[in-house]
């Protein structure tokens, strides 16, 4: 993972061909959603162009918060391990108000996960474990200083103009999918609009390079003392880098805030010394806002180009990743023409509730943050007041939700059961949990994702499985933890879908009805 690359324009045959030439689909934006999703799209056999108008890795940390979800999903495309040698684990937190302690949480008590609760990793890493796997793929044609200037959505697909170094060319897609971020050039060549709001309150992040002996956990403050009446956030990044970001005031002048000898000051005061190096800083404003709709014609949205939330509750990359999660296997069955192209409907609708979600969450965590009306300020100050005496108010303590996976309750793609106590829903995520090992080594079940097929879980499930799909057979063991994690009783049978979640779950299961729930979970289902 070699950080801040620059890569060389290379001229594409496309570009000397007397018509534009077709491809099944194009990806506009080569950061970590439009990187996985070409991933995972050829890993299911499927040519890719990928476009970019950059030459190389962006620059700054940016993101650095990548959750269990997210790995898992990095996992089952082989990057995983690599990331989480390289990152900062942790799973705990602290809470604080002015110097003292409220109260402390951990994201991941139970054991029995491959992954960890969450890493923290520069997403310049990141992106360059990313590109490494792109480039190694030949399967994703990587364009890098191609810039998209021109998009039509057609009904047979999409229309588009390439500004390249020397000159523009065109091309045609089946599909396109806009991973382009905030500012997606795509979304304004549709005429698309985000609703939403975009709050007053600005923040200073800056990474700073030091010996500390913090612990790896994450450190919140409301009203320290080292920056009164406003919050604080304290994270380990690799490399002996830590993350901090201090609210400011909402007429605060981003460009004057940016300068060293503003920013020295400040964290001079939230450290106690000056023994430490400026590394990235940046000012900004919280935005939650989505699209109406991700799926427009043959152009499909994902990532920032889709949705926006604060990066407290670290929902931003791991959204954008979780909803190309959601696409990858989808838009590979409508082209491999064993799915109806109205399954990608099931995309806007599960990933349109997931954004939603996030931004409930993100608006909440920031009206906590930076309370906006006298109601609003009172709330706060009488959670913050209980919290340390009563643990029931500590839920009421928001510094941001952290990321987790939505559960898509009323999915089209699920089948309803009924009758069922304990488990996990329709709908829902999946848990990992470890299987029987292999010479010696322990399996997972999220490691049979990585085949990308269907997995019926249950006793008898390679009797079940149909072809096409993954069985998995619970341990003898009593205290086995994938059946006690999916409710699981003999005859039982429980289908996941490839992104890992619950597709159906049936008591004393048959051939017929695994069937049955793999037609409904890839749309063939009248």
């Amino acid at each position: 993972m070699q950080p801040f690359r620059q890569f060389a324009y290379r001229r594409s045959l496309d570009q000397d061909a007397a018509d534009p030439v077709r491809h099944p689909v194009v990806i506009v934006g080569a950061g970590p959603v439009g990187l996985t999703l070409a991933l995972d799209l050829a890993r299911r056999a499927l040519p890719v162009v990928l476009i970019d108008d950059a030459d190389r890795i962006g620059e700054g940390s940016r993101a650095i918060c990548f959750a269990k979800r997210t790995l898992e999903i990095f996992d089952r495309l082989g990057l995983a391990e690599a990331m989480v040698e390289k990152g900062v684990t942790w799973q705990k937190g602290k809470v604080f108000r002015g110097d003292a302690g409220l109260y402390e949480f951990d994201l991941l008590p139970e054991g029995g996960h491959k992954q960890p609760a969450f890493i923290n990793l520069q997403q310049f890493y990141v992106e360059a474990a990313l590109v490494e796997a792109v480039l190694a793929e030949p399967l994703v044609d990587l364009r890098w200083s191609n810039r998209l200037a021109g998009l039509v959505n057609r009904e047979d697909g999409a229309a588009l103009t390439i500004a390249t170094p020397d000159g523009n060319y065109s091309l045609h897609a089946d599909w396109l999918v806009a991973c382009d971020g905030a500012r997606s050039p795509s979304r304004d060549m549709l005429g698309l609009e985000f609703r939403g709001e975009a709050f007053e309150d600005r923040f200073l992040i800056a990474d700073v390079k030091m010996q500390a002996p913090f612990p790896t956990e994450r450190w919140f403050w409301f009203d320290p003392p080292f920056h009164s009446g406003q919050s604080a956030l304290l994270h380990k990044q690799p490399d002996d880098v830590w993350r901090i970001d201090l609210q400011l005031s909402p007429d605060a002048d981003p460009e004057h805030e940016k300068r060293p000898e503003i920013v020295r000051p400040r964290i001079e005061r939230m450290l106690g010394h000056a023994d430490f190096a400026l590394e990235w800083v940046s000012v900004y404003r919280f935005q939650c806002r989505r699209l109406d709709k991700f799926l427009h014609g043959r152009v499909i949205f994902a990532g920032d180009a889709a949705h926006q939330v604060s990066p407290f509750g670290a929902r931003g990359a791991n959204s954008g990743i979780q909803d190309v999660d959601n696409l990858g296997w989808k838009l590979a069955l409508v082209l491999q023409g064993k799915s109806p192209a109205a399954l990608l409907e099931s995309y806007d609708s599960e990933r349109g509730l997931a954004a939603d979600e996030n931004i409930l969450n993100s608006t909440r965590a920031t009206d906590f943050i930076a309370p906006r009306s006298p109601g609003e300020r009172l709330l706060r100050a009488a959670a913050l007041s209980l919290a340390p005496l009563a643990p029931f108010a500590q839920r009421f303590v928001n510094s941001g939700r952290l990321s987790l996976p939505s559960a898509y309750a009323a999915s089209p793609l699920s089948t309803a059961d009924a009758g069922w106590e304990g488990g996990l829903p329709p709908g829902a995520p999946f848990l990992d949990a470890p299987l029987p090992a292999k010479a010696g080594v322990t399996a997972w079940l999220s490691e049979v994702l990585r085949q990308g097929r269907p997995v019926v879980i249950g006793e008898g499930a390679s009797r079940l499985a149909p072809s096409g799909t993954v069985a998995v057979e619970p341990t003898a063991d009593g205290d086995d933890i994938l059946r006690r994690r999916y409710g699981l009783a003999p005859g039982d049978a429980v289908v996941l879908r490839p992104d890992g979640h619950v597709a159906a779950r049936f008591r004393q299961a048959s051939p017929a009805d695994i069937v049955m729930a793999i037609d409904r979970l890839e749309g063939r289902a009248s």
